[in-house]
């Protein structure tokens, strides 16, 4: 039997993406009798040396049809809306501030984004940060070294385009 420290680069890749297909399978499976709005059953891992299989409620943002479009739709989904008032505006505070410390995170950990002008349209935004990651990786540069190369023109047709 191979350890994990003796498997190569490439033996770790497909190890991990069989896991993720075999786990994203069996999601499937979970969810089959789940329909309309609500959370769905999730499989992860847990952090640590060795990573146990978890299920869990999650909301599944790649089906918009089942994410609430309301707060008393959420309340109402999420169970809010059986608690007090002072519950459930605790209830809703602490998940606000768990979502937002989570985009904060991932605002701050994007090594592009303090090179994305944030007066762009959005959907240029996201284009810039992908057009940069996957230059930098395909050619072997550092994002900064993208960045002075692809910027320029993004800046270029952002003024053409009068934004």
């Amino acid at each position: 039997m191979t350890t994990t420290a003796e498997q190569t680069d490439a033996e770790k890749k497909a190890a991990l993406a069989a896991r993720t297909a075999e786990m994203a399978a069996r999601e499937v499976k979970l969810n089959a009798g789940k329909t309309g709005k609500g959370t769905r059953t999730s499989l992860g891992l847990t952090r640590g040396r060795n990573p146990q299989e978890i299920q869990y409620e999650n909301w599944d943002e790649t089906q918009p049809e089942t994410l609430p479009t309301s707060f008393t739709e959420f309340m109402h989904l999420t169970g809010g809306d059986k608690l007090s008032e002072a519950e459930g505006e605790a209830f809703v505070v602490r998940r606000l501030i768990l979502g937002d410390n989570e985009i904060l995170y991932k605002e701050a950990s994007d090594p592009i984004a303090e090179f994305v002008d944030k007066t762009w349209p959005e959907e240029i935004q996201k284009m810039f940060k992908a057009v940069v990651k996957n230059y930098s990786g395909s050619a072997n540069v550092s994002i900064e070294d993208a960045v002075a190369l692809i910027k320029p023109g993004i800046v270029a047709s952002q003024l053409k385009a009068g934004k």
